[in-house]
């Protein structure tokens, strides 16, 4: 690879950093030994600032470029792997049940529509029905989903030397 600025972020599809950078795992790194870095990425990435400041973690993390729509700035995060939807982001929506007053003409209604009894049997006809809670049941575990694109896996690794960009 040609001589990369310093602070300079890779794309690599092998299992290796190679010398003089370091996979984008936000690591820790000695201030004292790093000061040209530590100038460039501060504490954006953690770190206190004093004795360490951390490189970005690309870990689990797809990059997005600063501005747009969500406003990001260089460090920013968001997004989360796995969410629970609640109530009000769901649709809204009905769940209909197909019935008719007309009189049945099957003892297994499987497969058919409900229909009046063809001879009252445990009321008159008419009257509201209280239904069984059998009839009724709320759905959904309430449970996580991934949250994720499909992707491929790659590294990311950080430039540790190299030439000090210049702001022109």
């Amino acid at each position: 690879m040609s001589e990369p600025y310093l602070g300079e972020v890779k794309i690599i599809s092998w299992n290796y950093a190679p010398r003089g950078w370091a996979f984008c795992n936000g690591q820790l790194l000695p201030l004292n030994q790093n000061q040209p870095l530590f100038s460039l990425l501060g504490t954006r990435y953690g770190g206190n600032g004093q004795t360490n400041f951390a490189l970005p973690d690309m870990r689990g993390r797809a990059p997005v470029h600063t501005g747009g729509p969500i406003g990001a700035i260089v460090g920013g995060q968001g997004g989360e792997e796995f969410h629970t939807l609640t109530l009000g982001e769901m649709p809204t929506h009905n769940h209909f049940v197909n019935a008719s007053n007309t009189a049945g003409n099957v003892n297994n209604p499987s497969g058919a529509l409900l229909g009046a009894n063809a001879s009252p049997i445990y009321q008159p006809p008419g009257s509201a029905v209280a239904m069984a809670k059998e009839n009724i049941t709320f759905v959904g575990g309430g449970q996580q989903h991934e949250n994720r694109s499909p992707y491929l896996v790659l590294n990311f690794i950080i430039a540790l030397q190299g030439i000090f960009p210049s702001r022109n």
